[in-house]
């Protein structure tokens, strides 16, 4: 029993160290490519880029069920984005609640013909309205589908060559589609382009805008500031400068509606459809021989409330794991194929190996560390480098996503916000992660138990606390 509790502590330990090795890598890219960044939009003025006539027309699409809550702030922000040419859709996928009564309540809905320009196989949509103090806003009002469902309906009634993703509980920063644009006016290859996602919790919120940014009340809610935080910069920016984007937050994206209509749209059996659609225009683009680029921004920003439950959360986390783990084990023969080029020689059996079936070895680490402490089995230098590699070195990393926060974008301008989420890398360390871990493994679990259920979340409206 010792023998195998050591060889499956230097197991884990080997996987420790290639995980944080890949993710000190991707930190690297990201300080370089984000400083960079940075320095480059100090010249950019929205104000320039947005009297420009070359700018494209853009199609919000944001589905909605049972979204009473947050709809009318959401769009709202939608209406007051800070863009030339934009319409917005939003996609009432059969909700059961006042959805669709408060949205007409407060944008005068009336029904309008408008005919589809392409036919993604959906639900039926029931009727189309349009609002009579706001033109641009479209409201979509369809049989119950599920989210997939809903964005190829918009996807269907869309008559822009672009389209922005976005979640109906979602709040985007004024200018935050003038420069999601930026990618697609650079290189004409560009199909898809993906934005950071910010916490909202805590921040004061005022006509479906952020007012002021501040660190939320609660404490779950703010081990997910640091976690979207050390998410978005040390693993898309990174990915990004490799040329390996397979994640864009179905929160916050910007596609090519050609492109997404010829790839077949959102799986509409998969929970995670937003990385789904993403592996797949890689996969059929690549094989179709043709150019094309897949980006991320590290500026442009949409808000979200995240849960402030441990019920809530884990239900989330566990509807991530089984939507990476489907979007994984549906295309695996991209795994180690070169005919992918560094999408299927790096990101794919990195996110396949690491971040799939990853937590499975981290979970089992955390276990073999305490069992081996307790029994004294393992010797001082072997638990020495264990809790450097596993819990210090993590440590590390997220105090290192605070710091490139603070010098180049610093959205939490308080000195005591920036005092907290300096402090926070260490309670996260010890806690929520191998509680994170758990959920990862559950719902791994739960993929392969066929569960494809999206599972009950409950939403706090904008204008409300969290509290």
């Amino acid at each position: 029993m010792t023998t195998v509790l050591q060889w499956t502590a230097y197991a884990l330990l080997g996987y420790l160290v290639v995980l944080n090795t890949g993710y000190i890598a991707l930190g690297i890219l990201t300080y370089q490519t984000v400083l960079r960044y940075h320095r480059r939009m100090g010249a950019y003025v929205s104000e320039t880029a947005l009297g420009a006539d070359a700018l494209p027309p853009i199609t919000l699409i944001a589905p909605a069920h049972n979204e009473e809550a947050t709809c009318v702030s959401s769009v709202r922000a939608f209406l007051s984005t800070e863009y030339p040419s934009f319409e917005i859709l939003v996609v009432n996928d059969g909700s059961t609640d006042n959805t669709l009564d408060r949205l007409q309540e407060a944008f005068d809905l009336q029904p309008t013909a408008r005919p589809p320009t392409s036919s993604l196989p959906t639900e039926s949509v029931r009727q189309v309205y349009q609002s009579q103090t706001h033109p641009n806003l479209w409201v979509l009002d369809k049989e119950n589908g599920g989210k997939a469902d809903a964005l190829n309906a918009g996807i269907n009634f869309c008559d822009s060559p672009l389209f922005c993703a976005v979640d109906a509980d979602t709040l985007v920063e004024g200018n935050g589609l003038a420069r999601m644009v930026r990618p697609f006016l650079e290189e004409t290859a560009t199909v898809a382009v993906g934005g950071i996602v910010r916490v909202a919790n805590g921040c004061t919120i005022r006509a479906g805008r952020v007012q002021e940014v501040s660190m939320p009340t609660k404490w779950l809610p703010k081990l997910q500031v640091l976690e979207y935080l050390r998410a978005f910069y040390f693993g898309r920016v990174g990915w990004d400068a490799l040329g390996a984007m397979l994640i864009i937050s179905g929160a916050f994206g910007l596609f090519r509606r050609e492109t997404a209509v010829r790839v077949g749209g959102y799986a509409t059996d998969t929970v995670g459809e937003d990385m789904e659609l993403v592996v797949r225009m890689h996969r059929r683009l690549r094989e179709a021989g043709q150019d094309y680029r897949v980006r991320f921004v590290p500026d442009p920003v949409a808000w979200t409330k995240v849960p402030s439950t441990l019920q809530d959360l884990g239900r989330q986390r566990d509807r991530w794991q089984r939507g990476l783990a489907d979007s994984m084990i549906r295309h695996q023969q991209m795994l180690l194929n070169p005919r992918y080029g560094t999408v299927g020689m790096l990101a794919y059996p990195f996110f396949y190996m690491l971040e799939t079936f990853g937590p499975i070895l981290e979970l089992m680490g955390y276990i073999t560390f305490v069992v081996a402490l307790i029994s004294g089995t393992l010797s001082g230098p072997f638990m020495l480098a264990f809790f450097l590699v596993a819990f210090m070195l993590g440590m590390a990393l997220s105090l290192s996503a605070v710091t490139l926060e603070e010098l180049t974008f610093r959205r939490y301008e308080k000195t005591a916000d920036f005092a907290q989420l300096l402090f926070l890398p260490v309670v996260e360390t010890f806690g929520y992660r191998q509680l994170n871990a758990w959920w990862r493994v559950r719902g791994l679990w739960s993929y392969f138990r066929g569960n494809k259920e999206w599972g009950a979340m409950e939403r706090a409206g904008f204008d409300s606390p969290d509290d």
